[in-house]
C-alpha cells in the first residue's frame, strides 16, 4: 500500500516537518558526494548494538559523545533512493498534522525522541549485532504512532496494486496504520527467529515497532482534548 494523501487539512504551516525532510535528502546528497568513504561514515553515525554495549562496558575510557552523536546521526542516513523516498513520503503525509497539534518545538522533541527510543528497541533486540543500522524510518514510526491515535477517522488516499493493475481507494487511518504496525511486528518476531541479515532483508523491523509504540504513548495525551476537522471524502 503506499499512501498519497490524508483528509485532514494542516491549520499551520508545517514548518519543522519541512525541515527535517530537506535534512534528510541534504544527508543523503552529502552521503552520495563520499564514494569509496562512505561504508566509513555508516560505520562511524550508524547506529551498531554491539559496540554501543561495548562502549557502554567501557564508559569510563569512551567518550561520552561518541556514544550519543550515532542517535541522532542515524536517524537523517539512508541507504539508498528507494529508503529516503518511502521514508520522506511517509513523513510527508503524516507529519504535518501530528505538528500542527503538538506545535513545532514540542513536535521536533518528539520527532528526536521517538529517534532514540527506536535505536534503543533494535539495540535491545540486536545485542550482538555488528552491522549498522541508519535511516529515518524509526523516529517517521513515531509519527505513525501518534497519528494513528490523535486522528483514527482520518482517511488515507493509498495507492493499491492489484496484479498488473493500481487501485485508488480512501482507507480509515486506523486500518491503514494498524495493518502497518501488525505487519511490523509480525516481521520482528520472526527476525528473532531468524538471525541473519540476508533473511531478514536488513529491516529495523523493532525499531519500527519500538518508535510506533512511543508514538502512540505520547499521542494519547494529545488525542483526549482535541478532535480534528476533515476534508469532505
Amino acid at each position: 500500500m503506499i499512501p498519497l494523501r490524508d483528509s485532514i487539512p494542516s491549520r499551520k504551516f508545517p514548518i519543522v516537518n519541512i525541515v527535517l525532510i530537506i535534512a534528510n535528502f541534504i544527508a543523503f546528497f552529502y552521503e552520495l558526494s563520499l564514494g569509496d568513504e562512505l561504508e566509513r561514515f555508516i560505520f562511524q553515525y550508524g547506529i551498531i548494538p554491539v559496540r554501543f554495549i561495548q562502549d557502554i562496558a567501557n564508559l569510563g575510557s569512551v567518550p561520552i559523545k561518541s556514544i550519543i552523536i550515532p542517535f541522532f546521526t542515524a536517524i537523517f542516513l539512508h541507504g539508498g533512493w528507494y529508503h529516503i523516498l518511502s521514508n520522506m513520503l511517509y513523513l510527508w503525509i503524516f507529519g504535518d498534522n501530528v505538528e500542527d497539534r503538538m506545535g513545532h518545538f514540542k513536535y521536533l522533541i518528539f520527532y528526536l525522541f521517538c529517534g532514540l527510543t527506536s535505536s534503543l528497541a533494535h539495540i535491545i533486540t540486536n545485542l550482538s549485532s555488528p552491522i549498522p543500522t541508519i535511516g529515518a524510518s524509526g523516529a517517521i514510526s513515531g509519527v505513525l504512532g501518534a497519528y494513528f491515535i490523535i486522528f483514527p477517522e482520518s482517511r488515507i488516499m493509498t495507492l493499491l496494486p492489484f496484479g498488473f493493475f493500481l487501485h485508488i481507494t480512501a482507507i480509515p487511518a486506523f486500518l491503514f496504520l494498524g495493518f502497518w504496525f501488525i505487519s511490523q511486528t509480525l516481521n520482528g518476531i520472526a527476525s528473532l527467529a531468524i538471525r541473519t541479515y540476508i533473511t531478514t532483508g536488513g529491516v529495523a523491523w523493532w525499531a519500527h515497532i519500538g518508535g510506533f509504540v512511543t508514538g502512540l504513548i505520547i499521542g494519547i495525551r494529545y488525542r483526549r482534548r482535541y478532535r480534528p476537522y476533515y476534508y469532505g471524502w
